[in-house]
């Protein structure tokens, strides 16, 4: 999963959590709908994403992938801070 397919991901959430708030669904088919809703925003930046760029967002890096770019990202960072502070 690249960052882009992450922050869109988290887009869909947020919306969907926003949608929620206001429409306050109370069955399981009106929570579907705003989930739909808010998936549907998302998926109209990524189409928006696509047009301007000219490539596509959905990659086939998973979240693990990911998760592992950023640990090391991040080790490596309080590694080097570890040097410096031993310095």
């Amino acid at each position: 999963m690249s960052t882009l397919e992450l922050v869109l991901n988290m887009l869909a959430e947020a919306t969907t959590t926003e949608i929620s708030k206001q429409k306050q669904p109370e069955s399981f088919e009106e929570n579907r709908m705003v989930a739909i809703e808010g998936g549907e925003a998302a998926g109209e930046a990524r189409l928006a994403v696509e047009k301007r760029t000219g490539k596509p967002v959905i990659t086939n890096k998973n979240a693990t992938q990911l998760q592992d770019l950023v640990t090391g990202l991040i080790e490596t960072i309080n590694d080097k801070n570890d040097d410096q502070g031993e310095e």
